[in-house]
């Protein structure tokens, strides 16, 4: 039993050098060293926006290195123990796997916008009542996932629906490769549940659609003719103070060309939620320049993708049984309660693993 486990451990090691070595830890280490000496500046704290970026790429390093290390220094101790206690390193093997996968996950996270922060849009499809309660429901899911993830937010529009829920609301979201992590909820998901607005109390299936993209933290070469332009006004709906939710504060641009539509009612002023709207629609209009995101146009000009049955990526079943499935890879629980709290992860894990 000694030597097996042994054994296990040197392949574990073996396993986690092939890690580091496709994350590029030692070059990471030296651009760690890198930074920190610039932190460390007297006047490093004078340029904000370079001083927010640095502060980001340093979280993000040390964040990774800091599991690296972790566990190459878990699987050391576990080897020198296993002549002393051999259940308990037998014990911890189950963990150090899974401390390995998740690790694995960061070599995977490689693509040019995967460490950005994203917007993420969710739309509530055909149905009124049910599709924009369905919508405020998966808004609910994904503020939980951020919460408990260590992500922060901001609700940057909203459209509320007529009684309830949601028809429409954008998030940009930060924190730790944001856009990595949640690039595969982009999609239709479907909810089946006996309705609660309905006195019959019948089955009823409901729709809403999730698109998220990178927030492209660079100044973007993105020419916009105004004469292309349509921009609106309105007031700012849900929570907010009193000269957000009583004035034309909120803008929304549409693109004409494209049909592209973006808006927003976070800031007090006209003047700066208009700023925040074009940053967000030159974002836009840059991804849809880029060659690797040729295939998602269609999703991209305005409010979005082919909200009906068969479109799917993940399903949300209540009644007549419990079941949460992800129809691209098959990944499955029938704790739909858990998931609409926000346990989400393991969804997020398995569309990356088959990426």
């Amino acid at each position: 039993m000694e030597k097996d486990i042994i054994k296990k451990l040197n392949e574990y090691k073996n396993t986690l050098e092939d890690i580091g070595s496709k994350l590029n830890i030692f070059e990471k280490e030296n651009r760690l060293k890198e930074l920190d000496a610039i932190i460390n500046r007297p006047d490093f704290w004078t340029d904000v926006k370079n001083t927010k970026d640095i502060l980001n790429e340093y979280k993000s390093l040390r964040k990774i290195i800091d599991e690296y290390s972790s566990i190459k220094e878990n699987i050391d101790t576990l080897i020198e123990m296993a002549s002393i206690d051999i259940d308990y390193v037998d014990s911890e093997l189950d963990k150090l796997n899974s401390d390995i996968e998740n690790l694995k996950i960061s070599t995977i996270l490689n693509g040019e916008f995967d460490s950005s922060n994203c917007y993420m849009e969710i739309h509530s499809g055909a149905g009124g009542t049910e599709s924009n309660d369905w919508a405020s429901m998966l808004y609910r899911m994904y503020i939980r996932y951020f919460e408990k993830n260590g992500y922060t937010y901001e609700e940057i529009s909203r459209q509320d629906g007529e009684e309830v829920g949601i028809k429409g609301v954008t998030i940009l979201v930060k924190g730790y490769y944001p856009f990595g992590y949640l690039k595969g909820e982009t999609g239709v998901h479907r909810l089946v549940r006996i309705s609660p607005f309905d006195s019959n109390s019948r089955r009823h299936t409901s729709f809403a659609s999730v698109l998220v993209t990178p927030q492209i933290n660079k100044n973007l070469d993105v020419e916009i003719n105004e004469s292309d332009l349509r921009i609106d006004v309105y007031r700012s709906s849900g929570c907010g103070g009193q000269g957000v939710n009583t004035t034309d504060s909120a803008v929304r641009i549409t693109h004409i060309p494209t049909g592209i539509v973006t808006s927003c009612q976070l800031e007090r002023s006209q003047i700066q939620n208009k700023q925040r709207a074009m940053e967000m629609l030159k974002n836009k209009l840059y991804i849809l320049k880029l060659k690797e995101f040729n295939e998602k146009i269609k999703d991209l000009k305005g409010n979005v993708m082919d909200v009906n049955f068969g479109s799917a990526i993940r399903s949300y079943v209540m009644c007549p049984y419990t079941l949460v499935k992800d129809t691209r890879t098959n990944y499955e629980t029938s704790n739909v309660s858990q998931v609409l709290d926000g346990d989400i992860k393991e969804f997020l894990l398995a569309y990356l693993r088959q990426c």
